[in-house]
């Protein structure tokens, strides 16, 4: 019977996830719409021209208006915790222009006075820097948003830490081991938000600061214009693309050259409801994700269309924003992205599926001209994309063995360091195409694992986890995601014969740790304590699927039987918010739950059927 009802659940989920392409072919996704943005956006078209972007201003407010918490805070998302950072910002935002102070201002003025004990600017602004700690990439940027909105009392740029924009002038190289107080893709925030700190409360006149900055802002301004992507948007990010506007609108630098395409890139990016999302789209993370849930199962015209697009996506010039290397992939498809290993990974893996072979059966002439042109594809595609693309990975690893999200070198903010999932995803990169490789590259990967390993070793806790970067959990004590990190660290050392015989300690501890986090209806949560989740459940269950201790196929039926009732047999997918952008801002995407039904139901499917 079991067996029966994931079969059905698996061809409705893959039918559902297959409806979800664009016209083009591939998959976007959407991502939640965010409070956050949504308050940065305002406050920027506001302070660029009120007047002018009036329709946009008030939309945007009646959606925060809108969407406040019942306790008078904001969350990152409409299904969200209020947070200290949102609704400082939403607060903020509707309060800047108003005279006298609405019934949502006063609601959040009083849940911001219950987190800090009084509304006082030093209170506040000691909050935010305790949360993020010695990372100034955002405290920084709220603490300027307040200012600009005048919630910061009279005086309001003392509270505001002055950033070393002049630090942006010194050769690119450099810049992981000068210690930049903000992450590798802050760089325009760090320019434009340091240049309005400095204007606004500059050292005093024989601190010879005062004369270097006042210098190097003649070479750094024209830097936002050079770092600006063709849509305007940095990063694609509404959040980071508002601050650097506002920054510049605030300092009256409204002439500023990049000012029109970033004003632009905020007003195209609004959606129909008056909300802003965290990014515009994460459509080559998305696509490659659901390519490896379906694993050769879409047809061959489909399987074409996307291995040209993702193709198609590979960076060949040297980026400028990170000064990455050629060879990797972002996140979008769009212009603002950004080179990272766990898109590079991603991509590498799904093309592996998608120049495979597709499954036998009776083929037409037509069918059979299709496949050899997916043949040609995968021949050349390993001289001409996946020997750069392993290369790029096997540079971008870290001194401590694991791999960064951009860059290599850059330890000291959380953001820049070594994690265990992507090092994990890297690994399984690389081994995916091992036999394809030229010796030499063979050679680095063999040493590039035994680091790799060493560094999961290290990074495992004694309970047998790993806590992810990317993915944390409103509910834990510490928003931190172990079930998250360990069951994706798993799936991606068991995703190779080879690389999970070098890892078989590791797995041992890790299933031994998943084992102790299933709940007793055989769900799974961020850890044993909190409420369960499809994501969570799911990514738990694929690596569940690899178990053979004695117990597991209790443990994988319980979970099975639980991702079914919670997916309603495959035909209910509700989001939750796992999901960390930059600067910990919590996002859910729609395409994450269908996907990772989709592959732990198939990979239950199979370790039942061997077992029956």
């Amino acid at each position: 019977m079991l067996l029966t009802d994931l079969d059905n659940a698996i061809a409705r989920t893959q039918a559902h996830l297959l409806s979800l392409r664009n016209e083009k072919g591939h998959w976007e996704g959407e991502l939640s719409s965010s409070a956050l943005s949504t308050a940065t956006a305002v406050v920027a078209l506001k302070l660029v021209d009120a007047a002018k972007h009036a329709d946009f201003i008030e939309k945007g407010a009646a959606w925060l208006r809108q969407h406040q918490n019942t306790d008078g805070g904001w969350g990152d998302t409409t299904i969200s915790k209020s947070n200290l950072s949102t609704t400082l910002l939403c607060w903020s935002a509707l309060h800047l222009g108003e005279r006298t102070p609405s019934s949502a201002i006063r609601s959040a003025s009083d849940w911001i006075t219950a987190q800090t004990g009084t509304l006082d600017p030093k209170d506040i602004a000691k909050a935010v820097i305790a949360r993020y700690g010695k990372d100034k990439t955002f405290s920084v940027p709220i603490l300027m948003l307040c200012s600009l909105c005048g919630t910061l009392g009279e005086k309001p740029w003392r509270h505001v830490i002055a950033l070393p924009f002049e630090l942006a002038a010194l050769p690119r190289t450099w810049f992981g081991a000068i210690g930049l107080p903000v992450v590798s893709y802050a760089l325009p925030a760090l320019i434009a938000i340091g240049h309005i700190r400095f204007q606004k409360a500059p050292p005093a006149w024989w601190n010879p600061l005062r004369w270097l900055r006042a210098l190097a802002w003649k070479r750094v301004r024209p830097m936002l214009k050079t770092l600006q992507p063709s849509s305007g948007g940095y990063l694609e990010a509404t959040p980071l693309t508002s601050f650097v506007t506002m920054a510049l609108a605030g300092a009256g630098d409204l002439d500023h050259p990049c000012l029109p395409l970033a004003v632009e890139f905020l007003r195209r990016s609004m959606r129909d409801d008056g909300s802003w999302p965290i990014d515009t789209n994460l459509a080559t993370w998305g696509t490659t994700l659901a390519v490896r849930a379906l694993e050769g199962s879409a047809d061959t015209p489909v399987r074409q269309v996307v291995t040209d697009w993702l193709l198609a996506q590979q960076y060949r010039d040297i980026h400028p924003f990170t000064n990455a290397a050629p060879g990797g992939w972002a996140w979008t498809d769009l212009p603002g992205g950004v080179p990272d290993a766990d898109d590079t990974s991603s991509a590498l893996i799904a093309l592996k599926s998608l120049l495979s072979d597709a499954p036998q059966r009776t083929q037409s002439s037509a069918e059979v001209s299709e496949k050899q042109t997916l043949r040609i594809s995968a021949s050349s595609a390993v001289e001409t994309n996946v020997i750069p693309a392993v290369r790029w990975l096997l540079d971008l690893q870290n001194r401590d063995g694991g791999m960064p999200t951009f860059c290599r070198g850059w330890g000291a903010l959380p953001f820049d360091r070594s994690t265990p999932e992507i090092t994990a995803h890297a690994l399984l990169a690389c081994w995916t195409w091992m036999d394809k490789l030229p010796d030499d590259m063979q050679k680095r990967i063999v040493a590039s694992t035994e680091r790799a390993l060493d560094y999961l070793a290290k990074t495992q806790a004694s309970d047998g986890s790993w806590l992810p970067l990317w993915f944390g959990n409103e509910h834990t004590p510490d928003e931190m995601n172990p079930v998250y990190g360990t069951a994706q660290v798993l799936n991606h050392l068991l995703g190779s014969a080879a690389l999970s015989t070098q890892a078989g300690a590791l797995i041992q501890t890790g299933l031994e740790y998943l084992q102790t986090a299933q709940k007793p209806d055989g769900s799974f949560g961020g850890d044993p304590a909190s409420p369960p989740s499809i994501e969570e459940t799911a990514v738990a269950l694929h690596a569940l699927s690899q178990d053979r201790s004695a117990d597991a196929l209790v443990r994988l039926q319980k979970a099975a039987h639980c991702l079914l009732l919670n997916s309603h047999h495959g035909t209910h997918f509700p989001s939750a918010p796992i999901g960390l952008y930059f600067a910990r801002l919590w996002y859910h995407e729609r395409l994450y739950p269908v996907i990772w039904t989709l592959q732990a139901l198939k990979s239950a499917r199979q370790r039942l059927s061997e077992a029956a």
